[in-house]
Protein backbone atom coordinates (compact mmCIF):
# COMPACT_ATOMS: atom_id res chain seq x y z
CA UNK A 1 0.00 0.00 0.00
CA UNK A 2 1.12 3.55 -0.72
CA UNK A 3 0.13 6.60 1.06
CA UNK A 4 -0.75 9.86 0.10
CA UNK A 5 -1.12 13.36 1.61
CA UNK A 6 -3.82 13.26 3.66
CA UNK A 7 -4.77 9.41 2.78
CA UNK A 8 -3.81 6.57 4.97
CA UNK A 9 -4.54 3.15 3.18
CA UNK A 10 -4.11 1.37 6.05
CA UNK A 11 -5.92 2.98 8.58
CA UNK A 12 -8.67 3.71 5.68
CA UNK A 13 -8.55 -0.52 5.46
CA UNK A 14 -8.98 -0.99 9.34
CA UNK A 15 -11.61 1.05 9.20
CA UNK A 16 -13.86 -0.28 5.97
CA UNK A 17 -13.38 -4.00 7.38
CA UNK A 18 -14.62 -2.68 11.23
CA UNK A 19 -17.48 -0.54 9.95
CA UNK A 20 -18.25 -1.98 6.89
CA UNK A 21 -17.13 -5.91 6.28
CA UNK A 22 -17.02 -6.92 3.42
CA UNK A 23 -17.44 -4.23 1.12
CA UNK A 24 -14.04 -4.32 -0.31
CA UNK A 25 -12.71 -7.47 -2.24
CA UNK A 26 -8.95 -7.02 -2.05
CA UNK A 27 -6.06 -4.82 -1.09
CA UNK A 28 -6.97 -1.16 -1.25
CA UNK A 29 -5.36 1.70 -3.94
CA UNK A 30 -5.27 5.04 -4.11
CA UNK A 31 -4.78 7.99 -6.65
CA UNK A 32 -5.26 11.99 -6.00
CA UNK A 33 -8.13 13.14 -8.42
CA UNK A 34 -6.64 16.56 -9.90
CA UNK A 35 -8.32 19.23 -10.33
CA UNK A 36 -9.42 19.99 -7.09
CA UNK A 37 -8.58 23.46 -5.49
CA UNK A 38 -10.52 22.54 -2.09
CA UNK A 39 -11.63 19.54 -0.31
CA UNK A 40 -9.30 16.92 -1.52
CA UNK A 41 -10.49 13.98 -3.61
CA UNK A 42 -9.40 10.13 -3.90
CA UNK A 43 -10.03 7.45 -6.40
CA UNK A 44 -10.22 4.56 -4.54
CA UNK A 45 -10.14 0.48 -5.70
CA UNK A 46 -9.87 -3.27 -4.75
CA UNK A 47 -9.69 -5.02 -8.28
CA UNK A 48 -13.61 -5.01 -8.80
CA UNK A 49 -14.57 -1.93 -6.94
CA UNK A 50 -14.22 1.87 -7.32
CA UNK A 51 -15.01 4.31 -4.91
CA UNK A 52 -14.26 8.09 -4.49
CA UNK A 53 -13.44 9.20 -1.08
CA UNK A 54 -13.61 13.03 0.02
CA UNK A 55 -12.22 14.85 2.76
CA UNK A 56 -11.04 18.35 3.95
CA UNK A 57 -7.52 19.55 2.79
CA UNK A 58 -4.86 19.79 4.63
CA UNK A 59 -4.32 23.14 6.83
CA UNK A 60 -7.99 24.90 6.38
CA UNK A 61 -8.58 27.87 8.12
CA UNK A 62 -12.77 27.60 8.24
CA UNK A 63 -13.85 24.07 9.39
CA UNK A 64 -17.45 24.87 7.92
CA UNK A 65 -16.62 25.33 4.65
CA UNK A 66 -15.14 21.71 4.57
CA UNK A 67 -17.87 19.99 6.72
CA UNK A 68 -18.19 16.32 5.16
CA UNK A 69 -21.38 15.42 7.19
CA UNK A 70 -23.33 17.99 5.64
CA UNK A 71 -22.06 16.26 2.08
CA UNK A 72 -22.63 13.01 2.98
CA UNK A 73 -26.15 14.10 4.40
CA UNK A 74 -27.57 16.02 1.36
CA UNK A 75 -26.32 13.40 -0.76
CA UNK A 76 -27.71 10.59 0.84
CA UNK A 77 -31.20 12.78 1.06
CA UNK A 78 -31.17 13.31 -2.91
CA UNK A 79 -30.86 9.67 -3.79
CA UNK A 80 -34.08 9.33 -5.79
CA UNK A 81 -35.25 12.92 -6.56
CA UNK A 82 -34.33 14.44 -10.22
CA UNK A 83 -31.19 15.52 -8.63
CA UNK A 84 -28.14 12.49 -10.04
CA UNK A 85 -25.33 12.10 -7.41
CA UNK A 86 -23.86 9.60 -6.37
CA UNK A 87 -24.68 6.59 -3.81
CA UNK A 88 -22.94 7.24 -0.54
CA UNK A 89 -21.43 4.59 1.03
CA UNK A 90 -20.26 5.63 4.53
CA UNK A 91 -19.34 8.56 6.73
CA UNK A 92 -16.53 8.69 8.90
CA UNK A 93 -16.92 11.54 11.59
CA UNK A 94 -13.54 10.05 13.41
CA UNK A 95 -10.48 12.32 13.21
CA UNK A 96 -7.85 9.64 14.31
CA UNK A 97 -8.36 7.17 11.11
CA UNK A 98 -7.51 9.96 8.37
CA UNK A 99 -6.40 12.92 10.52
CA UNK A 100 -10.06 14.80 9.19
CA UNK A 101 -13.16 13.14 8.38
CA UNK A 102 -14.14 11.40 5.46
CA UNK A 103 -17.08 9.92 3.41
CA UNK A 104 -16.96 7.23 0.87
CA UNK A 105 -19.23 7.14 -2.65
CA UNK A 106 -19.22 5.38 -5.09
CA UNK A 107 -17.62 6.27 -8.34
CA UNK A 108 -19.48 7.34 -11.30
CA UNK A 109 -19.23 7.56 -15.00
CA UNK A 110 -19.19 10.42 -16.50
CA UNK A 111 -16.38 13.23 -17.06
CA UNK A 112 -15.89 16.29 -15.17
CA UNK A 113 -15.19 19.09 -17.97
CA UNK A 114 -12.56 21.45 -17.24
CA UNK A 115 -10.70 22.03 -20.80
CA UNK A 116 -11.11 21.87 -24.00
CA UNK A 117 -8.98 19.41 -24.30
CA UNK A 118 -10.63 17.42 -22.19
CA UNK A 119 -13.90 17.35 -24.64
CA UNK A 120 -12.82 16.88 -28.28
CA UNK A 121 -16.50 15.04 -29.00
CA UNK A 122 -17.85 18.77 -28.11
CA UNK A 123 -19.62 19.53 -31.21
CA UNK A 124 -21.60 23.32 -31.17
CA UNK A 125 -24.97 21.53 -30.95
CA UNK A 126 -23.95 19.01 -28.26
CA UNK A 127 -22.54 22.14 -26.33
CA UNK A 128 -25.85 23.89 -26.42
CA UNK A 129 -27.98 20.60 -25.35
CA UNK A 130 -25.27 20.30 -22.51
CA UNK A 131 -25.77 23.96 -21.68
CA UNK A 132 -29.28 23.35 -21.29
CA UNK A 133 -29.11 20.41 -19.06
CA UNK A 134 -26.65 22.40 -17.20
CA UNK A 135 -29.33 24.91 -16.21
CA UNK A 136 -31.80 22.34 -15.62
CA UNK A 137 -30.60 19.86 -12.92
CA UNK A 138 -30.29 23.29 -11.23
CA UNK A 139 -33.87 24.08 -11.79
CA UNK A 140 -34.25 20.11 -10.98
CA UNK A 141 -32.36 20.77 -7.68
CA UNK A 142 -34.18 24.10 -6.41
CA UNK A 143 -37.32 22.45 -6.89
CA UNK A 144 -36.88 19.56 -3.98
CA UNK A 145 -39.20 20.19 -1.58
CA UNK A 146 -35.92 19.76 1.68
CA UNK A 147 -39.08 18.61 4.21
CA UNK A 148 -39.73 16.02 1.47
CA UNK A 149 -36.19 14.35 1.83
CA UNK A 150 -35.42 14.80 4.98
CA UNK A 151 -33.47 18.45 4.79
CA UNK A 152 -36.21 20.82 6.48
CA UNK A 153 -33.41 21.51 9.10
CA UNK A 154 -30.47 21.68 7.42
CA UNK A 155 -30.32 25.57 6.97
CA UNK A 156 -31.23 28.62 8.26
CA UNK A 157 -32.91 30.60 5.07
CA UNK A 158 -33.82 33.60 7.15
CA UNK A 159 -31.21 35.83 6.60
CA UNK A 160 -28.96 33.75 4.56
CA UNK A 161 -27.65 36.63 2.51
CA UNK A 162 -26.98 38.54 5.37
CA UNK A 163 -25.03 35.39 6.51
CA UNK A 164 -23.12 34.78 3.91
CA UNK A 165 -21.75 38.04 3.12
CA UNK A 166 -20.94 37.78 7.10
CA UNK A 167 -19.35 34.54 6.35
CA UNK A 168 -17.45 34.82 3.50
CA UNK A 169 -15.97 38.18 5.42
CA UNK A 170 -14.83 35.73 8.15
CA UNK A 171 -12.84 33.80 5.68
CA UNK A 172 -10.82 36.34 4.19
CA UNK A 173 -9.88 37.75 7.70
CA UNK A 174 -8.81 34.34 8.58
CA UNK A 175 -6.67 33.99 5.44
CA UNK A 176 -5.58 37.57 4.59
CA UNK A 177 -1.64 37.89 4.28
CA UNK A 178 -1.46 40.43 1.91
CA UNK A 179 -2.86 43.62 0.48
CA UNK A 180 -6.34 42.95 -1.75
CA UNK A 181 -7.50 46.71 -3.50
CA UNK A 182 -10.97 46.85 -3.68
CA UNK A 183 -12.09 43.91 -1.63
CA UNK A 184 -13.36 45.25 1.47
CA UNK A 185 -15.15 47.87 -0.93
CA UNK A 186 -16.97 44.85 -2.74
CA UNK A 187 -17.78 43.77 0.86
CA UNK A 188 -19.06 46.56 1.67
CA UNK A 189 -20.67 47.10 -0.96
CA UNK A 190 -22.83 43.89 -0.89
CA UNK A 191 -23.55 44.32 2.60
CA UNK A 192 -24.96 47.19 2.19
CA UNK A 193 -27.39 46.11 -0.61
CA UNK A 194 -28.66 42.93 0.41
CA UNK A 195 -31.91 42.04 -1.74
CA UNK A 196 -34.45 40.39 -0.14
CA UNK A 197 -34.64 36.66 -1.05
CA UNK A 198 -38.40 35.19 -2.64
CA UNK A 199 -37.73 31.88 -1.32
CA UNK A 200 -35.62 29.17 0.15
CA UNK A 201 -34.86 25.90 -1.66
CA UNK A 202 -31.68 23.54 -1.39
CA UNK A 203 -28.60 25.36 -2.10
CA UNK A 204 -25.66 23.77 -4.05
CA UNK A 205 -23.37 26.46 -3.06
CA UNK A 206 -20.49 26.14 -5.83
CA UNK A 207 -22.83 24.47 -8.69
CA UNK A 208 -20.75 24.79 -12.29
CA UNK A 209 -19.45 22.68 -15.28
CA UNK A 210 -16.99 20.95 -13.32
CA UNK A 211 -18.76 20.15 -10.60
CA UNK A 212 -20.72 17.95 -12.63
CA UNK A 213 -19.91 14.67 -14.34
CA UNK A 214 -20.90 14.83 -18.23
CA UNK A 215 -21.39 11.31 -20.04
CA UNK A 216 -20.96 11.34 -23.81
CA UNK A 217 -23.46 8.89 -24.85
CA UNK A 218 -25.86 9.61 -24.57
CA UNK A 219 -25.19 13.13 -23.68
CA UNK A 220 -26.46 13.64 -20.03
CA UNK A 221 -25.18 14.84 -16.20
CA UNK A 222 -24.57 11.51 -14.58
CA UNK A 223 -23.68 13.27 -11.29
CA UNK A 224 -23.65 16.51 -9.51
CA UNK A 225 -20.57 16.88 -7.29
CA UNK A 226 -18.55 18.80 -4.39
CA UNK A 227 -21.76 19.70 -1.79
CA UNK A 228 -19.06 20.78 0.57
CA UNK A 229 -21.49 24.43 0.57
CA UNK A 230 -24.66 22.97 0.83
CA UNK A 231 -27.57 24.59 2.78
CA UNK A 232 -30.71 25.99 2.60
CA UNK A 233 -30.86 29.07 1.12
CA UNK A 234 -31.58 31.88 -2.08
CA UNK A 235 -31.41 29.88 -4.95
CA UNK A 236 -30.45 33.01 -6.84
CA UNK A 237 -26.74 32.56 -5.26
CA UNK A 238 -26.80 29.67 -7.29
CA UNK A 239 -27.32 30.87 -10.46
CA UNK A 240 -25.20 34.32 -9.82
CA UNK A 241 -21.84 31.91 -9.03
CA UNK A 242 -23.14 29.92 -11.77
CA UNK A 243 -22.60 33.32 -14.40
CA UNK A 244 -19.37 33.92 -12.46
CA UNK A 245 -17.98 30.20 -13.22
CA UNK A 246 -19.84 30.81 -16.87
CA UNK A 247 -18.02 33.94 -17.66
CA UNK A 248 -14.97 34.26 -15.66
CA UNK A 249 -12.56 37.36 -15.77
CA UNK A 250 -12.67 37.78 -19.89
CA UNK A 251 -9.04 36.26 -20.43
CA UNK A 252 -8.39 34.04 -23.01
CA UNK A 253 -6.96 30.88 -20.86
CA UNK A 254 -9.42 32.07 -17.67
CA UNK A 255 -8.94 29.12 -14.96
CA UNK A 256 -12.24 30.34 -13.82
CA UNK A 257 -13.79 29.22 -16.66
CA UNK A 258 -11.78 26.27 -17.26
CA UNK A 259 -11.90 27.78 -21.31
CA UNK A 260 -14.74 24.93 -21.89
CA UNK A 261 -17.76 27.02 -21.94
CA UNK A 262 -16.44 29.18 -24.37
CA UNK A 263 -16.38 26.93 -26.93
CA UNK A 264 -18.71 27.38 -29.77
CA UNK A 265 -22.41 26.69 -29.16
CA UNK A 266 -22.43 27.02 -25.28
CA UNK A 267 -25.11 29.00 -24.59
CA UNK A 268 -23.99 32.48 -23.16
CA UNK A 269 -24.83 34.19 -19.32
CA UNK A 270 -27.88 35.61 -20.57
CA UNK A 271 -29.39 32.28 -22.43
CA UNK A 272 -28.59 30.84 -18.99
CA UNK A 273 -30.53 33.27 -16.43
CA UNK A 274 -33.60 33.09 -18.96
CA UNK A 275 -33.45 29.57 -19.05
CA UNK A 276 -33.31 29.22 -15.64
CA UNK A 277 -35.95 31.89 -15.27
CA UNK A 278 -38.56 30.06 -17.18
CA UNK A 279 -37.65 26.35 -15.69
CA UNK A 280 -38.37 27.71 -11.93
CA UNK A 281 -40.66 30.67 -12.41
CA UNK A 282 -38.04 32.99 -10.58
CA UNK A 283 -37.59 36.71 -10.48
CA UNK A 284 -33.68 37.60 -11.97
CA UNK A 285 -34.05 41.29 -11.91
CA UNK A 286 -32.07 41.56 -9.40
CA UNK A 287 -29.36 38.99 -10.37
CA UNK A 288 -26.35 41.68 -10.73
CA UNK A 289 -25.94 41.68 -6.58
CA UNK A 290 -25.84 38.12 -6.93
CA UNK A 291 -23.25 38.22 -9.60
CA UNK A 292 -21.59 40.25 -7.57
CA UNK A 293 -21.55 38.10 -4.61
CA UNK A 294 -20.26 35.14 -6.50
CA UNK A 295 -16.63 37.31 -7.72
CA UNK A 296 -16.54 38.21 -3.94
CA UNK A 297 -17.15 34.72 -2.53
CA UNK A 298 -14.61 33.40 -5.65
CA UNK A 299 -11.77 35.84 -4.17
CA UNK A 300 -12.31 34.92 -1.12
CA UNK A 301 -12.13 31.32 -2.01
CA UNK A 302 -8.97 31.84 -4.16
CA UNK A 303 -7.37 33.79 -1.61
CA UNK A 304 -7.84 30.48 1.03
CA UNK A 305 -6.24 28.30 -1.00
CA UNK A 306 -3.22 31.02 -1.70
CA UNK A 307 -2.83 31.27 1.95
CA UNK A 308 -2.50 27.65 2.41
CA UNK A 309 -0.05 27.29 -0.46
CA UNK A 310 1.81 29.85 0.96
CA UNK A 311 1.82 27.93 4.07
CA UNK A 312 2.65 24.08 2.62
CA UNK A 313 -0.66 22.94 2.98
CA UNK A 314 -1.51 22.01 -0.32
CA UNK A 315 -1.54 19.21 -2.17
CA UNK A 316 -1.15 18.54 -6.06
CA UNK A 317 0.09 20.97 -8.42
CA UNK A 318 -1.08 23.99 -10.00
CA UNK A 319 -1.56 26.39 -7.03
CA UNK A 320 1.11 28.72 -7.56
CA UNK A 321 -0.44 30.70 -9.77
CA UNK A 322 -4.14 30.92 -8.17
CA UNK A 323 -2.98 34.04 -6.12
CA UNK A 324 -3.08 35.92 -9.82
CA UNK A 325 -6.58 35.08 -9.45
CA UNK A 326 -7.92 37.11 -6.73
CA UNK A 327 -7.88 40.93 -8.06
CA UNK A 328 -9.17 40.38 -11.51
CA UNK A 329 -12.03 38.63 -9.53
CA UNK A 330 -12.23 41.79 -7.28
CA UNK A 331 -12.43 44.00 -10.32
CA UNK A 332 -15.56 42.56 -11.87
CA UNK A 333 -17.13 42.06 -8.35
CA UNK A 334 -17.09 45.72 -8.11
CA UNK A 335 -18.51 46.19 -11.90
CA UNK A 336 -20.95 43.82 -11.16
CA UNK A 337 -22.15 45.73 -8.25
CA UNK A 338 -25.07 47.88 -7.84
CA UNK A 339 -27.10 49.83 -5.17
CA UNK A 340 -30.25 48.10 -4.42
CA UNK A 341 -33.22 49.19 -5.79
CA UNK A 342 -35.80 50.85 -3.75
Amino acid sequence: MTDLPGLGLAPLTAYLDEHRPGLRAGELTAQLVPGGRSNLTYRIGDGEHRWVLRRPPLGHVLATAHDMTREHRVISALAGTDVPVPHAELLCTDTDVLGAPFYLMDEVPGTALRHRDECPWLTPEVAGVLSQRLVDVLADLHAVDPESVGLGDFGRPDGFLERQVARWGKQLDASRSRELPGIDELRARLAASVPRSARATIVHGDYRLDNVLVTADPLDISAVLDWEMATLGDPLADVGLLCVYWQGTGKTDDPVTGTVPTMPGFASGEELVERYARRSGADVSQLGWYVAFGYFKLAVIIEGIHFRFTAGKTVGAGFDTLGAMTLPLVEHGLAASTPREK
